[in-house]
């Protein structure tokens, strides 16, 4: 799977309440420097990126997640995007939904399974 079918993918999962952790890679040693921010979270090291994820699509449904700018530049074994998302979702427990209109962008790297994530960064945005 090409990197931007890996993030098209993500966004599928993300709206179908699949888990998330396997997008994101475990495989360099040393540090596990990866780092997902989500709008309220930082999440560092493969774990606590696996943990989180877990935590939120099972405290959360009825996502919805629109790309609007996808833009995917590739060169070699590694990957970056940038993606402006309206999202959305109803917390499980309190039946609560949130909307924002968010930026995202990233870095991708090949793996022995695929193109996975090393670095996410999702913000919200008070104007595209």
């Amino acid at each position: 799977m090409e990197p931007r079918a890996t993030i098209t993918a993500y966004y599928d999962a993300l709206r179908a309440g699949d888990p998330l952790g396997p997008y994101f890679t475990s495989e360099e040693p040393g540090d596990d420097p990866f780092v997902k921010f989500g709008i309220s979270e930082q999440l560092v090291g493969a774990e606590q990126i696996e943990s989180g994820l877990r935590a939120q699509t099972e405290s959360t449904t009825d996502w919805a997640v629109d790309s609007e700018a996808l833009r995917v530049c590739e060169r070699d074994d590694h990957a970056w995007f940038s993606d402006k998302v309206a999202m959305g979702w109803t917390d499980a427990e309190t039946a609560v939904r949130y909307e924002f209109d968010t930026r995202w962008s990233g870095t991708l790297t090949a793996t022995s399974n695929g193109w996975r994530f090393v670095g996410m960064h999702v913000s919200t945005a008070d104007r595209f």
